[in-house]
């Protein structure tokens, strides 16, 4: 049950959130707001992968 949720919210990120990685974002100039949400990407990546 908990894996079918993070899966859920890897698509979720996926639709809404976005990709710094696209952006060519260079994390040591990244704002507090933004290493939040690849902080938040990651986590959720890493419980939803088997």
């Amino acid at each position: 049950m908990k894996k079918k949720i993070f899966i859920l919210l890897a698509k979720v990120n996926k639709a809404l959130l976005p990709s710094f990685t696209k952006k060519g974002l260079d994390i040591s100039k990244a704002t507090k707001l933004q290493l939040a949400i690849i902080g938040w990407r990651a986590f959720v990546t890493k419980n939803a992968l088997p």
